[in-house]
C-alpha cells in the first residue's frame, strides 16, 4: 500500500495500512545521556549484534578511494575493517563513546585515521564536498533531526561520491512492527528510534539510490548506497 506522508515539527508522520506512526522525539541530551550508560558494553552488546552486517558494509565501502567520513563512529568498532588506502575521519555526539574509539585507534595503530571529533552530525564543521565517501552505520534512527542530517552527509560528500546509510527501518505490519510500536515510547531510554521510516532517509534530491541490501542478523538491518549528483554525474 502507498505511503502518506505529513512533516510535524520536522518529523515525518507515517500513515499506511490503517494505521498513523509518529516519529518518537530524540533531543541531543538524550542521546548523550543514553551513550554514557552504553559505552561500558557497547561493544559486547550492540556491537556483537551487528558485527557481520557491519563486516559486510565496510566491505564494500572499501572499494571506494580517498577521504572518508564515518559519523557515528562510537566506539571505533569500524575503524579497524576500513581499508588501509582510506584516510578516516570520525565524529560522534558522545564523549564517553568517542573516548573509546581514541583507545581503539592507538591501540591498534591506525594511521589511516586522520581524526575523531566531537561533532554534531546535524552541524558538521566541514566544507562543502570535502569527502569522497560518506558512511553512517546505525546513526540515523538516534539523530534528533535525521532530515538536517542527510542533507549534512549530502553536502560534506564530493560529487560523484558515495553516501552509505546502514540503519534499522520501521517494519510496519505484523509481529515486528507490533514490537517497534510497542518499544516506541521508551526511545529516549533506549537511546534509538524503533519506529524510523525508510522515507526520512529518501528526501534528498542530490542523491540518487544507487544500491540497496538486507543485512544480518535476521535482514533487521538495511544498507543504502547514494550517488552525489554533480555537473560531470549522470
Amino acid at each position: 500500500m502507498a505511503m502518506a506522508h505529513v512533516k510535524v515539527s520536522k518529523i515525518t508522520v507515517a500513515e499506511s495500512g490503517g494505521f498513523a506512526l509518529e516519529l518518537s522525539k530524540m533531543d541531543v541530551h538524550s542521546v548523550r545521556k543514553a551513550y554514557a550508560r552504553w559505552a561500558p558494553i557497547y561493544d559486547a552488546s550492540f556491537g556483537t549484534v551487528t558485527q557481520i552486517g557491519r563486516r559486510r558494509a565496510i566491505s564494500a565501502i572499501n572499494a571506494g578511494q580517498g577521504k572518508l567520513l564515518e559519523v557515528g563512529v562510537g566506539t571505533g568498532l569500524s575503524l579497524p575493517g576500513y581499508s588501509k588506502d582510506l584516510e578516516i575521519t570520525g565524529i560522534d555526539l558522545s564523549v564517553d563513546m568517542l573516548e573509546r574509539a581514541r583507545e581503539r585507534v592507538a591501540r591498534k595503530n591506525l594511521k589511516n585515521v586522520a581524526g575523531i571529533h566531537e561533532m554534531d552530525a546535524g552541524d558538521l564543521t566541514f566544507p562543502d564536498g570535502y569527502f569522497d565517501t560518506v558512511v553512517a552505520m546505525f546513526v540515523m534512527t538516534v539523530v534528533p533531526d535525521p532530515v538536517t542530517v542527510m542533507a549534512e552527509l549530502e553536502r560534506v560528500c564530493a560529487p560523484g561520491g558515495s553516501v552509505v546509510i546502514v540503519n534499522h527501518f520501521f517494519g510496519g505490519q505484523g509481529v515486528r512492527g507490533t514490537v517497534e510500536r510497542a518499544l516506541t515510547p521508551f526511545a529516549q531510554k533506549l537511546g534509538w528510534r524503533p519506529d524510523f521510516p525508510l522515507d526520512l532517509v529518501m528526501k534528498q534530491d542530490g542523491l540518487k539510490l544507487s544500491g540497496v541490501r538486507s543485512l544480518p542478523p535476521m535482514r533487521l538491518f538495511t544498507m543504502l548506497e547514494f550517488k552525489k549528483f554533480g555537473d560531470d554525474v549522470a
